[in-house]
């Protein structure tokens, strides 16, 4: 009864995962269709008018047209599913980091070796989310520059490791900084798939993250006891 229990409460957790990961790229897509592809258009449909008087000016809208066409290819791959569940982790972390660059978000990097094992994909979208939570405060409230993010692949494990140049928060006020950063949430859910996690943070030098997940770590039914 304890494992059937800790099964259904994994099986709720993805699919609350699954709906907080879709309502997040919808409003990714919102602020890209206003924020960048309409601008970019508004910005083409100027140069129209300014190449009417001076043709030489037409090879400026070829240009950004381009550019917008090329916006638009780009925010295909968040709204196709069949794109999206074709992708591994490490192609979908890189697909958030293209995006914060597209809109000028922060500067953001990620490197990666290649990937050893598959992850199940269940593991993956809770990975991913976790991740999208660290990014999140990062671009909302940390006031950081630049994003980088490492995810190493080896025989045993997966560690990905995030840190920002922010404001950064002081570990001693751990119950006012572990709210602002989300931080509960991420445990729960490094709980969840027996992944361990640790948040590095002091003031004025940014925020910095690790996860780690073992690739033999069993799913919930047998972590029942921890996830109570």
């Amino acid at each position: 009864m304890q494992q059937q229990e800790a099964q259904k409460k994994f099986e709720t957790a993805i699919a609350e995962t699954q709906i907080e990961i879709r309502e997040e790229t919808l409003r990714n897509i919102s602020w890209e269709l206003h924020d960048n592809i309409g601008q970019l258009l508004t910005l083409a449909k100027i140069q129209v008018n300014i190449a009417q008087d001076d043709p030489d000016k037409l090879q400026e809208v070829t240009d950004t047209i381009t550019k917008s066409l090329t916006e638009l290819r780009s925010l295909s791959k968040l709204i196709n599913p069949d794109a999206i569940k074709s992708l591994n982790l490490t192609e979908a972390i890189n697909l958030e980091i293209e995006r914060f660059n597209r809109m000028q978000f922060i500067n953001a990097s990620i490197t990666s070796n290649q990937e050893i094992q598959p992850l199940d994909d269940k593991i993956e979208i809770i990975i991913f989310r976790i991740l999208q939570e660290f990014f999140t405060n990062t671009i909302k409230h940390s006031k950081a520059s630049n994003l980088n993010v490492n995810v190493h692949y080896d025989e045993e494990k997966i560690v990905i490791h995030a840190s920002d140049d922010g404001v950064g928060f002081n570990n001693a006020n751990d119950s006012n900084a572990k709210r602002g950063i989300g931080l509960s949430n991420i445990e729960n859910r490094c709980k969840l798939i027996g992944a361990t996690v640790t948040i590095d943070s002091e003031e004025g030098k940014g925020t910095a993250m690790t996860l780690t997940y073992y690739y033999n770590k069993k799913s919930l039914t047998s972590l029942d006891n921890e996830v109570d």
